[in-house]
């Protein structure tokens, strides 16, 4: 049995969290609802993390995002990688400290 928590229900979560402390969450894209991958666009840090495996060997959010110097934006960087996955879900944060709402909520 999996313990993760359906995907929509952590998206729900962190947007409500991120919403309720005075900071801006969006959906950009809606994925699997049970089982899809989270995305997370840390607006103010103008960089992208998810959900992957930390060098322990645990759920750890992984820097993403497109390659230096590819001269990709983040926007083309989660639609090429939504056309690879449509199961994928795409978050957008606008909130000092994003990333650990992000954490808290995914990971906790």
């Amino acid at each position: 049995m999996n313990a993760r928590l359906p995907t929509h229900l952590v998206v729900s979560a962190l947007l409500r969290r991120v919403n309720d402390a005075g900071g801006i969450a969006v959906v950009r894209a809606r994925g699997d609802a049970d089982a899809g991958a989270i995305l997370v666009v840390l607006e103010l840090e103008d960089r992208v993390v998810e959900r992957g495996i930390g060098p322990d060997g645990n759920d750890a959010l992984v820097p993403s995002g497109p390659k230096a110097g590819s001269g990709e934006s983040l926007d083309d960087y989660w639609a090429r990688r939504r056309a690879r996955d449509p199961d994928l879900w795409v978050v957008a944060l606008d909130i000092v400290d994003g990333q650990r709402f992000a954490a808290e909520t995914i990971l906790g």
